[in-house]
């Protein structure tokens, strides 16, 4: 198959989760074979912003790390979207792109119908600011990739689209795995940007007063932190230590006993069941994860088997006190984790279930061009995918 994906930034993952499953997803696809195409804008926000503050010693190590991936950069006003998506099988249009070029991959499939075209949303936007993307440009496209069921919902029942699939994100497994052997500095790591307030309580509540009532060895890593963050950080013990390549995580994970997921206050709130793809890496790392309340609505994991759930600050203070005192319990709560990453939630069980939609509106495709076949072809109907 011929893909092409149109994605905000295959090369950095500055304040950038989407670029982890991009990732995992590209690599999973070129090594079933396929031929795959990843276009992103030439001034992506996140590789400025990357640049900006690092250089670019980031973007070459990316390159050695990744000597398989490679993206297209492109200005809009110049994109030739006829050469481009010449004989393409399937098209990805991500929503962090621009209103425009929604609209122009849709205009040009409206003209060439033979490829198949989704739109694919990781974000809360949907329901938190539905004015501020181009969700009323998808007439043209076969249908949405939702990474959670309330998401695709809210396509369904808005009218967004005809067509809606739920497509979570998972774990690239070449990259995300237990590092035995690796001597332990700390006692608890969490990687996560701050998130432009959307978590500020809860990192209060669930991070920095256990932490500091434990009184710890923590680190934080991710990005965009004020400084009141930093000096709050800085207060409870913990040691703030900026941006780490994603793919540097499995490094740190290794080096600490413990983690956190400690979700954004939309995804709790408004749209359960999405629980972002940090879990998904921390527990393939065979990391004992414990989560601040989030509903896992789709049954993705087993809370309690898979990791612990901490229903307020003071009950994540004893799982925290637990894990860290009873190496059994921890050892026996990662095993389950990462056997359940393994069985059900790789980049590679997404590409497959990726694969079986392309395949099904195909088959379509091919029914509508000849109606004599369609009584013999059944229809995938919009609904989650497992």
């Amino acid at each position: 198959m011929k893909i092409a994906l149109f994605y905000h930034s295959l090369r950095s993952d500055w304040n950038h989760g989407n670029a982890h499953f991009l990732r995992g997803i590209t690599s999973e696809l070129q090594a079933q074979g396929h031929q795959v195409s990843v276009f992103e804008p030439r001034a992506a926000w996140s590789v400025v912003n990357l640049v900006a503050e690092h250089g670019t010693a980031p973007l070459r190590a990316f390159r050695k790390v990744y000597p398989h991936l490679r993206s297209t950069p492109y200005t809009l006003a110049k994109l030739a979207l006829d050469r481009l998506l010449d004989s393409v099988d399937l098209v990805l249009v991500h929503e962090w792109n621009e209103p425009e070029l929604v609209r122009r991959i849709g205009a040009h499939h409206q003209r060439n119908p033979d490829y198949v075209l989704l739109f694919h949303d990781t974000h809360h936007r949907s329901v938190t600011s539905p004015d501020s993307f181009a969700a009323g440009d998808l007439k043209h496209y076969d249908g949405v990739l939702a990474y959670g069921r309330a998401i695709r919902d809210i396509y369904l029942a808005r009218s967004w689209t005809q067509q809606a699939w739920t497509w979570h994100e998972a774990a690239d497994t070449r990259i995300f795995y237990p590092l035995p052997g690796v001597k332990k500095r700390g006692d608890l790591v969490w990687i996560g940007n701050w998130g432009d307030g959307e978590r500020s309580m809860e990192l209060q509540e669930f991070l920095l007063q256990p932490v500091a009532t434990l009184g710890l060895q923590a680190r934080v890593h991710g990005v965009r932190y004020p400084k009141e963050a930093c000096e709050a950080l800085a207060a409870a013990g913990i040691a703030y230590a900026g941006w780490i390549p994603n793919y540097k995580v499995p490094q740190v994970f290794a080096r600490f006993r413990i983690t956190i997921h400690i979700p954004r206050r939309p995804y709790v709130q408004a749209l359960p069941g999405i629980p972002t793809i940090r879990p998904f890496e921390a527990l393939a790392c065979g990391m004992p994860l414990i989560c601040s309340p989030w509903q896992d609505v789709e049954g993705l994991f087993t809370p309690g088997a898979d990791f612990l759930v901490a229903r307020h600050g003071r009950e994540m203070t004893q799982h925290i006190r637990a894990l860290l005192h009873d190496q059994e319990m921890a050892q026996e709560i990662a095993a389950h984790g990462r056997q359940t990453i393994v069985q059900r939630h790789t980049c590679a069980h997404r590409v497959d279930e990726l694969l079986r939609i392309w395949a099904d509106l195909s088959r379509h495709h091919a029914g509508a061009a000849h109606p004599h076949r369609q009584a013999v072809v059944p229809r995938l109907q919009s609904a989650a995918v497992r």
